[in-house]
């Protein structure tokens, strides 16, 4: 592709190691709101057979999920942190998904902070930035489908 210049953070390997790797997934952001995006993208991850676990102040239970208030709140490992805040908050997010040892983090469209790229990935996490979770799994199990 001419004149297409790639990131790091949206690696397509690092996507799918995400998605084959990761099976429990702390969604921050997420409540029973059903107009926000993370509702829609954690409810296609439970789709694709994903665990997700609701991280919102209020705790909520969310698509028959026990919610947690913050990600040190949650008795189990977690896979990956999918990050639904602003860029300005989304950095200590990050920090926060190292500390409890998540293999990964992923940063929602328009979510965006390199210096919390650096930061993450030089702990031996793998992340991704900008890319929607769920159009990501859909694509590629619409891709596998067709391949099969």
């Amino acid at each position: 592709m001419i004149g297409c210049v790639t990131q790091p953070w949206t690696d397509p390997k690092i996507v799918d190691e995400i998605l084959d790797e990761c099976e429990t997934w702390a969604v921050v952001g997420l409540s029973t709101n059903a107009e926000r995006a993370a509702f829609r993208v954690a409810q296609t991850l439970q789709k694709h057979g994903k665990r997700i676990v609701p991280v919102h102040p209020r705790a909520e239970t969310v698509h028959g999920e026990q919610g947690y208030a913050k990600l040190s709140d949650i008795p189990f490992p977690v896979d990956c942190v999918d990050v639904f805040v602003r860029s300005e908050l989304a950095g200590v997010v990050a920090d926060e998904a190292v500390a409890i040892g998540a293999k990964a983090v992923w940063f929602q469209l328009g979510v965006l902070d390199e210096d919390a790229y650096t930061r993450t990935t030089a702990t031996g996490t793998v992340m991704v930035m900008d890319r929607c979770a769920a159009v990501e799994i859909s694509r590629r199990d619409g891709k596998n489908a067709r391949s099969s």
